[in-house]
């Protein structure tokens, strides 16, 4: 499994591994993210949709090269699959293979429409191909390679020339091979790339011309019972000659194209390592910034934290959208919601706030629940236990009419009050601080454009 994309579910070419963990092939998370905006991890969705994160959002730059998983894939014994063909070896040659397996089905290049294993080509050009057609220069008429062979002889034995046959014409929209049953034609600089690329299937033509030439010669022979003058016979095996000088310049040019071919795939190498250092790199680059990033965020929620931090013991807090809020409490979403951490003194003790809207315990679905934090500090070691400063609470009426004000007085046998040893104390407070209906009634101004204000104020003397 871990060699298969998570979007194709293929084997990973090119494999990107994300900051959720799972990987994708190059092509794969390019397209994902080209047609998606703000695409998502189907992994991650697929897994466990709770545990999304920012880390599920796919992207192309905050993805990585994994050049392990792609060293092991190309490591990976494989075998061809195409009927009759016995190859096996590695991943990283397989594609090789595939440009050359003689068992594989390939296009006829004339457009006939035909798939021909790619060994048979040269029989199908010969014997099958609808398209491979020449024109007699005599007798005008298209014929296939094996009736043109035939028809030229008896045009020659009708006294006509042959000229044609001997050198193949070159053709300002045709392959120079088109004399051996090559139908290729473009333009100059596509027939040159043809040339070029088509060396092997030239020297299968040649030969097969070669042999039905030899066969053609000899059936003529026995046919005209001896008429054929010898001179004229001579001049064929050189016309053969000929064609075996271009079939050994041929295999000289293939020789040759086989060792840049080794080169080239030598230095294709060298580059391959010399990026996949680079990927490692901008890998490390990449998770260097992403802690970066992590410090940085840190820092701004603490440069935040000191900016809104009381340390005289009054805190006022400030809660916006309370009807969505509520809404959320009602329904379990968000049961709760804690202040930010407040101090009584520079020193002092750290403590902070928290609400139940929809109210908690003997309160809840009739009250609003309003609760007092002890918190882990920094300076606790110095201070004294149990925590025993009287809290006031004060929910504010907004036109200054009729505070909400309650107090209390730490229990100092309660485990709220003694010096904290997890982040926090169970919270104490007033579970019943105020009924919902005069929080919601329009005769009071707690909540006013959708906002309401607590204050706490904590005696130190």
């Amino acid at each position: 499994q871990k060699y298969l994309c998570s979007n194709c579910n293929n084997v990973l070419k090119k494999a990107l591994q994300t900051l959720c963990g799972h990987r994708y092939c190059s092509a794969c998370l390019s397209w994902i993210v080209r047609n998606n905006k703000n695409a998502i991890c189907q992994k991650c969705k697929e897994e466990d949709p709770s545990t999304l994160s920012e880390g599920s959002l796919l992207a192309e730059e905050r993805a990585f090269g994994d050049a392990a998983i792609n060293k092991e894939i190309s490591e990976l014994r494989v075998h061809c699959v195409t009927l009759g063909c016995s190859w096996s070896g590695i991943m990283k040659n397989f594609e090789e293979h595939q440009s050359l397996c003689e068992y594989a089905l390939i296009p006829c290049h004339t457009g006939c429409g035909h798939m021909v294993m790619r060994k048979k080509l040269a029989d199908h050009l010969e014997n099958g191909c609808v398209n491979n057609v020449t024109m007699c220069q005599k007798c005008k008429r298209s014929l296939s390679s094996s009736e043109y062979q035939v028809r030229t002889f008896l045009c020659f034995k009708l006294g006509l020339h042959i000229n044609n046959l001997s050198t193949p014409s070159i053709n300002t929209d045709g392959c120079r091979f088109s004399e051996v049953s090559c139908s290729f034609r473009g333009s100059k600089e596509q027939i040159k790339e043809h040339e070029k690329a088509a060396v092997g299937a030239h020297m299968l033509l040649l030969l097969q011309h070669i042999k039905q030439l030899k066969a053609s010669l000899c059936t003529a022979a026995k046919a005209a019972n001896g008429f054929v003058p010898q001179s004229k016979l001579n001049a064929n095996e050189n016309k053969l000659h000929v064609f075996e000088n271009i079939v050994a310049v041929l295999n000289k040019e293939v020789e040759t194209s086989h060792l840049e071919l080794t080169a080239f795939r030598r230095q294709s190498e060298l580059d391959q390592n010399i990026i996949r250092g680079l990927e490692l790199k901008i890998a490390e680059l990449h998770r260097c910034l992403t802690q970066k990033d992590a410090d940085l965020s840190r820092l701004h929620k603490s440069l935040l934290f000191s900016e809104q931090a009381s340390y005289d013991g009054v805190f006022l807090w400030k809660i916006t959208d309370v009807g969505r809020k509520l809404q959320d409490s009602v329904t379990g979403r968000t049961v709760s919601l804690y202040s930010p951490a407040f101090y009584t003194a520079k020193y002092g003790y750290k403590v902070c706030l928290r609400v139940y809207l929809n109210g908690d315990g003997t309160g809840k679905g009739t009250h609003l629940s309003l609760f007092f934090v002890v918190m882990k500090g920094d300076y606790d070691a110095l201070l004294p236990w149990p925590f025993r400063h009287k809290v006031t609470f004060m929910l504010l009426d907004q036109n200054n009419r009729e505070h909400i004000i309650d107090v209390f007085r730490p229990d100092l046998a309660s485990a709220s009050f003694q010096r904290p040893v997890n982040d926090m104390n169970i919270a104490s407070g007033c579970p019943m601080f105020l009924p919902l209906s005069k929080l919601q009634s329009p005769k009071y101004a707690y909540v006013k454009e959708d906002t309401l204000f607590l204050k706490c104020i904590i005696e130190t003397n």
